[in-house]
């Protein structure tokens, strides 16, 4: 198929914290955060479906049964989706029933990429605050391990090797802290707080993305940093310390997105990278949300094109999310 063009936002709803997969079936899957949709209907765990990545048509709740230990959560947040063997596992991190204070990492499976997914029963992991969200998993071609980033709320960011059932982790294994956030201090810096891992090999570079920052509210200051390595579980350098540069970032707003971030990385049919996040339109930055009382943000799902120059990813667009219409993906 050849490529079209289109103009961010890709999709006009509340779609957050994005994963975007292609399935076995050649379609793309997009999943996010839970939401409230037009009319008040609550979704658990978005997901939607596209020929193209540009086109999508949304589908039924992917989540739709609460897990047993969280029934009575509406925190439901940061789907990532992954197939092996037929088998599609959702990892998402929620606020568990027993810990209203907490987080859990938690998967689900399911036999198709639109679900509806089940539970395990069993968290991964469980802690205070929110240091256990975020969940990425990601198959080290190099070592064969199956490996899950997550992290942070003012923690670092984290991996631990998975086990084969792909829904624990593998015996004796440990947690490995990745990169510390800077700290308060600078509101100028995106780095005070880390979140959003999303890990690709490309051309030998474990590139770690991930996101920094306010993600929401009248204060949103979000946006995208960057990180490499040699090997899956680091070390990783930062573009900040590569540049000697505190403020250097992979994306940030501009006047007519805010607060960028919180990405997944997707390769279309012609082996073209591109970068998926949520921001918010500053023309309609609220919405009839679960947490409307806080003034909670309309974080819509947009596109941009990657690049890889001097062993570093950019976006083609210069750093800030895309507004005109730009030369589209290959379906």
């Amino acid at each position: 198929m050849p490529p079209t063009t289109y103009t961010n936002p890709i999709w006009d709803y509340d779609f957050a914290d994005p994963t975007i997969i292609r399935a076995s079936d050649g379609l793309y899957y997009a999943y996010g955060t839970q939401t409230k949709r037009p009319g008040g209907v609550i979704v658990n765990m978005q997901v939607a479906r596209s020929a193209d990545l540009v086109y999508w048509d949304y589908l039924a709740d992917a989540l739709p049964v609460k897990p047993a230990w969280a029934s009575s959560t509406q925190k439901l947040w940061a789907p990532h989706v992954s197939e092996h063997a037929g088998v599609f596992y959702l990892y998402y991190s929620a606020k568990p029933d027993n810990d209203p204070d907490g987080f859990c990492l938690a998967v689900a499976t399911a036999t198709t990429p639109a679900g509806p997914f089940t539970d395990c029963g069993t968290p991964l992991q469980c802690g205070p605050g929110f240091l256990h969200i975020d969940p990425m998993a990601f198959d080290d071609p190099a070592t064969g391990k199956r490996l899950l980033y997550w992290g942070s709320g003012f923690g670092p960011l984290m991996v631990r090797e998975l086990a084969e059932d792909r829904i624990s982790f593998a015996p004796n294994s440990e947690t490995q802290y990745l990169i510390q956030p800077a700290g308060a201090g600078d509101p100028k810096r995106y780095d005070q707080l880390i979140e959003g891992s999303w890990v690709v090999l490309r051309n030998g570079w474990y590139y770690l993305f991930y996101s920094g920052n306010n993600c929401c509210g009248d204060d949103a200051h979000y946006g995208v940093l960057i990180a490499r390595s040699r090997a899956a579980t680091g070390p990783f350098e930062t573009l900040a310390d590569a540049t000697n540069n505190p403020y250097a970032m992979l994306l940030e707003g501009n006047e007519h997105w805010l607060a960028p971030g919180h990405n997944c990385v997707v390769t279309d049919a012609a082996d073209q990278d591109w970068l998926a996040y949520h921001a918010i339109d500053p023309r309609q930055p609220k919405f009839d949300a679960i947490d409307a009382e806080q003034g909670y943000s309309r974080r819509v799902l947009l596109l941009d094109r990657l690049e890889y120059v001097n062993g570093w990813p950019r976006l083609v667009t210069g750093g800030t999310p895309s507004w005109e219409a730009q030369e589209g993906p290959v379906g």
